[in-house]
């Protein structure tokens, strides 16, 4: 491929007129993938290791540091970066320069996938554009909610109007919700919305992990009730929900241990507002597991998500959540059967949501064993397989009967 000029590629020569389609090469361009343990890094290795496992050959373009958290699959090909202002565990990638645009050539892809609309990924969809060759995109981070958390307000209607001109260039976009998807449409982002959710390893989280010793060592008594959050530890996660529920219900003498997971810039000023929290710092694998089926009631205030992978792992895990009613949970949680879902930023909500489930025990049960069940119906393997399936639509791999299904309205989703 010579993605300096023109191939006018056609849909016959992407599928190679009347013979075999030639082998799925994709390109993925993100601004996450082994620099930080993320969400969006962890979901997009998933998915390059199951894709190299179904036969397609794989190219990241992505940052990344010395000695990355994260040992990645598939092939990267390091892209420029500067670190973020104020922000500098994120990174925010330069571009194409002449040598990525020589791997990018030599590599031929049948396929561009954007997951991140920043400047590599504007530079990807230009590429892409010039080649003739198909390029979709992946909805990952809910940019406008966190404008908020940042006094940056006032730039949602220019940054939503400049995600709607790049979307609008893509054959296809991933959703990981419904309700994601009515926000994108709210906004004008109505072509080729399809639905890609997030799975869960229902192995590694489930409430067979539990450990009475991993509360003992913790300080936390065998009849005693844990309340955690786990995230990173970043403003936009909710924490001031957290810290103040926790303190209403110290405030209102509600017996129960509170434990936070993960680790961030926000650490250290949630321990000083929380000092009789359990911090743990950043834990993964089975160590991870374990704090979530050693706990009884997951609190996650957090609105910013567009799916909300820590909910889901609570699901697994046996837990009851209580959530913001924001897009990232309300597709996952049942308000009332799984857990709960309360106004974003409303501390009154969340603090009798926790309280009640704190308080009822055979209500924690209810929804202990409700919320197991709901997770089961998110392993990898097919919730990975779409993709294949939405690529193989756009490549004109699939006859019009066998189209994979463009995401419903949030409405009838479930």
């Amino acid at each position: 491929m010579n993605v300096a000029a023109p191939s006018c590629r056609s849909s016959s020569a992407r599928t190679g007129g009347n013979g075999p389609p030639p082998p799925k090469r994709i390109a993925l361009f993100t601004g996450a993938y082994n620099h930080i343990a993320d969400g969006v890094s962890l979901t997009l290795n998933r998915l390059v290791d199951h894709l190299e496992q179904q036969g397609a050959a794989v190219r990241v373009f992505a940052p990344t540091v010395d000695d990355p958290p994260l040992d990645h699959a598939g092939t990267l090909v390091p892209v420029p970066s500067v670190p973020l202002p104020g922000r500098s565990e994120y990174r925010f990638a330069l571009g194409v320069t002449p040598s990525v645009r020589e791997e990018l050539e030599a590599f031929d892809p049948t396929l561009f996938h954007i997951a991140t609309p920043d400047l590599l990924g504007r530079h990807a969809l230009t590429l892409g554009q010039t080649a003739d060759t198909p390029v979709v995109a992946s909805y990952h981070t809910h940019f406008s909610s966190y404008l908020k958390y940042y006094h940056l307000d006032l730039l949602e209607s220019a940054l939503w109007s400049y995600l709607r001109r790049f979307y609008q260039q893509c054959e296809q976009v991933y959703v990981p919700s419904a309700a994601m998807a009515d926000v994108l449409r709210s906004h004008g982002i109505t072509g080729g919305l399809r639905l890609w959710e997030r799975g869960v390893n229902t192995d590694r989280f489930s409430p067979s992990h539990r450990s009475p010793d991993w509360r003992r060592a913790h300080g936390i008594g065998d009849d005693e009730v844990v309340v955690s959050f786990v995230s990173r530890l970043v403003r936009e996660k909710g924490l001031d929900v957290y810290a103040d529920v926790i303190e209403r219900l110290e405030q209102q003498g509600i017996p129960h241990r509170s434990v936070v997971v993960g680790d961030g810039p926000a650490r250290d000023e949630m321990e000083d507002r929380l000092p009789n929290t359990v911090f743990t710092g950043f834990l993964e694998g089975d160590d991870l597991a374990r704090a979530y089926a050693s706990s009884d009631v997951f609190l996650f205030p957090s609105d910013t998500e567009t799916f909300g992978n820590v909910t889901l792992e609570a699901m697994a895990s046996g837990l009851p959540t209580v959530c913001a009613r924001a897009a990232g949970s309300r597709d996952l949680v049942e308000d009332g059967v799984t857990g709960r879902l309360c106004p974003p930023g409303d501390v009154s909500a969340f603090t009798n949501a926790a309280r009640q489930l704190i308080q009822d025990a055979s209500l924690r049960d209810r929804m202990r064993t409700a919320a197991h069940d709901r997770a089961q119906d998110f392993g990898w393997a097919t919730i990975l397989d779409k993709m294949n399936g939405y690529y193989d639509e756009v490549l004109g791999r699939h006859g019009p009967s066998s189209e994979p299904t463009p995401v419903a309205d949030g409405a009838s989703a479930r």
